[in-house]
């Protein structure tokens, strides 16, 4: 569209036109008066009142209100009926009702266009449109210049083909805007800094999004370089570069499309107009041009883009074609849209592939694997789930954040992102069970010990069962070492007491009675809602007792009858069972939705084995019984966390019931397939792989839905942060 200065300097020249026409046709640069000047009023009527200075858009029913009164008083000032002819007649008859006609048009669209009527609101509208197309002044003029050539010009053919001529330049042609689209064309020429070059053209699309470019020119050409393709059977496309992925007739290069940005699309067109049919350009940027490009997020995040969805992709599963590593690895986060929002993914593995991909040209290249996360809220610092999955050929990006920020509610984080995952509830991951598991050396105790004291910080007593001595220690600023240590020592003693008594009845033989009454005693003390004490710990492996298996037998020693019993040592497997029916007993004077106590099974394979890996008998019993009290204690808020690196030689009874697992470096077959009913085939593949404080988490305490592969928290980072939140919320 011409400027204001531009369209005011045609307006002079229209009006010079009129003067010229004018003298060509009387020999007068004066208007004449009367019949033989109306052509020449009218006209500049339709000039000063036109689209170069008022209405330069569209015809508003004002504006056409004031054409068609023009209109009016013209023809009805040169009235001069009798005088004429039949044709002139009915030209002017015809031109002032047409003139009538869009006067009460426009009246009524302005009469009701504030209507609160659905159907006059339409009439309205119905009147603007008309007024728009019929009311313009061409087309109001038009007809009252015929009239006048008719009426006062007809005997003259000198003034008809001058004043014709006139007419049609200014209204039928409209040099202006010829000379403008010229000018403007020339000056776009010379002017633009965005050049294109031509590099090939289009040799094949693979739908959706990727085009296949047969290039010309030797010289390769850059990952992220924006292209320019004109397809005769499609809109004009912008895109960028990818990768080459053979050769035909010249190297075969792939790039991926997207939308004309509206704020370059009038350059891009400009360029599109040179270029031959089916071609493809490319633009040379400078620094000032790479902005016109920033609207594009593709364009905008190349230095993130690693690759393109690839087939077989489904709800939870992305496969994508790698096209830029960019530091992707195992548990490396990817994001994709999937119907405009930012879903994540998690990688967990990748393969090599190869397929044709024109005329026989293979192309080999690598496929990864990831599993769906979800859509980050950053108000609730978790992931939602989106039940949805991306179009073939979308953008992958891979995600990088922040350097991750501790923060008191982390478990961990995902690798080289400030992603987080939680524990969503204490009370889930308690009275619905949780297992840690894996190899030794890789943190589980550390993971343990950090869970227990986020259990006591929700006021949930713990008590640990520990043969490896370090609860105490890691978690000295819950446990009351003096008054433990005098506990334990009871405990001990009553052990010792009458360890060689045997009895007619094998239930009240050996100190195993003994044990059992002060175990129970200890724990009522500690499990008191007036106790603030929070942690308790037992090593079962010291803690000593004997206990009757059979009744007492008689037999002549030295010609005299003697009566006596077997006794035999507990094992920590039959201690262990102790505690948890103890724990039970307590607990059943209420139920309760909230857990309460939380029984911690350290080294579990050697307090609650396996059927088929005991020592003893009794430890089949034992262990049956411990998973009898952990199976009824959910009603009343009593549960267990389970620390093993043996899969394989842990009671399944109630390693099945633990619905939040930690799955951490593993390499043996049966606990591989044991966890892959947990956290899936694809998952528990990579758990051989896992470096140290890495876990696989999944189950009902996740903040998660699906199961991820996370960086725990080191100690000292968790202390750091959770410690001394913990103060502040007790000062406040």
């Amino acid at each position: 569209m011409p400027t204001q200065r531009i369209r005011v300097i045609v307006f002079l020249c229209y009006i010079a036109v009129l003067f010229i026409a004018n003298y060509l046709s009387f020999g007068s640069w004066v208007p004449l008066i009367g019949g033989k000047g109306l052509w020449f009023y009218t006209g500049l009527a339709s000039i000063l009142l036109g689209s170069l200075l008022v209405t330069p858009f569209f015809t508003k029913p004002v504006d056409a209100i004031s054409y068609s009164v023009v209109a009016i008083i013209a023809l009805y000032s040169s009235n001069l009926w009798q005088d004429w002819g039949i044709l002139t007649q009915c030209i002017y008859v015809f031109s002032f009702i047409y003139a009538c006609f869009v006067l009460v048009v426009s009246f009524l669209a302005i009469f009701t266009k504030d209507s609160t009527s659905d159907k006059f609101r339409k009439f309205s509208n119905t009147c603007k449109l008309i007024t728009d197309h019929l009311g313009n002044q061409d087309f109001l003029f038009t007809p009252v210049i015929i009239f006048a050539l008719l009426a006062f010009h007809q005997n003259f053919p000198k003034e008809i083909l001058v004043i014709s001529l006139a007419w049609l330049v200014i209204v039928a042609l409209k040099p202006e805007n010829r000379i403008f689209r010229l000018f403007e064309g020339i000056k776009r020429i010379w002017v633009t800094r965005m050049i294109s070059i031509g590099i090939g053209e289009i040799a094949g699309f693979q739908s959706p999004g990727l085009v296949l470019v047969r290039q010309k020119e030797q010289k390769r050409i850059k990952f992220g370089t924006p292209l320019i393709f004109k397809d005769e059977h499609a809109p004009l496309k912008t895109g960028i570069a990818l990768d080459y992925t053979g050769r035909d007739e010249g190297l075969l290069l792939r790039a991926i499309e997207f939308d004309v940005p509206s704020d370059t699309e009038e350059k891009l067109i400009q360029i599109a107009a040179v270029m031959p049919i089916n071609s493809v350009s490319k633009f040379e940027l400078n620094s000032q041009d790479v902005d016109l490009f920033q609207s594009v997020e593709i364009f905008k995040r190349r230095e993130e883009f690693v690759g393109v969805v690839s087939h077989e992709t489904s709800v939870d599963t992305l496969y994508f074609e790698v096209i830029q590593e960019h530091g992707l690895e195992e548990g490396r986060l990817v994001e994709v849209s999937i119907r405009g929002k930012s879903v994540l993914y998690q990688v967990i593995d990748g393969m090599t592939k190869e397929e044709v991909v024109y005329k026989k040209n293979t192309f080999g290249y690598v496929r990864a694997k990831a599993k769906k996360i979800g859509l980050w809220n950053e108000t609730d610092k978790k992931f939602m789930p989106v039940k949805w999955l991306p179009r073939a050929n979308t953008p992958v990006y891979i995600k990088v954040t922040d350097e991750f920020v501790p923060n008191k509610d982390a478990i961990g984080h995902f690798e080289g992102t400030n992603y987080t995952v939680s524990v969503k509830s204490m009370h889930d991951l308690i009275t619905h069970n949780s297992a840690i598991l894996g190899i030794l050396g890789i943190g589980k105790s550390m993971l343990a010990i950090e869970l227990v004291e986020r259990i006591i910080s929700e006021n949930i007593k713990v008590i640990c069962l520990d043969l490896t001595n370090q609860y105490s220690e890691k978690l000295d600023k819950f446990y009351k070492k003096k008054t433990e240590e005098a506990s334990l020592k009871a405990i001990q003693e009553a052990g010792e007491k009458d360890q060689d008594k045997w009895a007619e009845n094998p239930e009240q033989g050996g100190s195993l009675p003994n044990l059992t009454q002060a175990v129970l005693d200890d724990l009522k003390d500690f499990l008191k809602p007036d106790n603030d004490n929070m942690l308790k710990i037992y090593n079962p492996s010291k803690l000593f007792a004997k206990k009757q298996l059979s009744d007492p037998r008689s037999y002549q020693s030295g010609g005299q009858w003697q009566r006596s019993a077997s006794l035999w040592t507990v094992t920590p497997v039959e201690t262990t069972k102790i505690v948890a029916e103890c724990v039970l007993e307590i607990c059943q004077d209420q139920m309760s939705d909230k857990a309460r106590v939380c029984i911690v099974f350290e080294e579990a394979h050697s307090l609650i084995p396996e059927w088929a890996t005991v020592a003893c008998d009794g430890d089949k019993a034992a262990t049956n019984a411990t998973a009898r009290a952990i199976l009824q204690g959910r009603k009343y808020g009593l549960g267990c966390l389970l620390i093993t690196q043996r899969t394989a030689n842990v009671t399944k009874t109630i390693l099945n019931q633990c619905n939040t697992i930690f799955a951490m470096r593993t390499f043996d077959d049966t606990g591989k397939g044991f966890l892959s009913n947990y956290i899936g085939s694809e998952h528990a593949n990579i758990l051989p792989t896992l470096q140290e404080r890495c876990a696989v988490v999944f189950g009902k305490a996740s903040s998660c839905e699906n199961p991820v592969l996370l960086r725990l928290n080191d100690r000292d980072k968790f202390l750091s942060v959770f410690r001394e939140d913990a103060e502040e919320t007790n000062e406040s």
